[in-house]
């Protein structure tokens, strides 16, 4: 039987590996604790037509870096790090304190 994963955060980012503008986003997730990518949380957007078609579907346009957040894209990544810093900073901060705790 396949574990059911649970998402920690509830958004999705949208990515291409080669844009400096998403690895400005995903440097800030990652050096905030927020997600290690990749994770489950993050799409690469230059990877089939898959993702791509997600994107003109959420956001009428195929932009990335883009956060999805409640059916919602935000695609400026000043605009995404800010958001993030605001919602999901403090509770990546107590999840590191937790994961450091059981270390100890």
């Amino acid at each position: 039987m396949r574990k059911e994963i649970i998402r920690e955060w509830d958004f999705e980012l949208y990515f291409k590996p080669d844009c400096p503008y998403c690895l400005k986003v995903l440097n800030f997730f990652r050096d905030n604790d927020i997600i290690k990518y990749p994770s489950y949380n993050t799409e690469d957007a230059s990877t089939g037509y898959e993702n791509q078609d997600k994107l003109a579907k959420i956001g009428g346009k195929v932009q990335v870096p883009c956060m999805v957040i409640d059916g919602l894209a935000m695609y400026e990544s000043d605009d995404i790090i800010a958001y993030a810093k605001e919602n999901f900073l403090e509770k990546a901060k107590e999840n590191k304190a937790k994961r450091e705790e059981k270390l100890n």
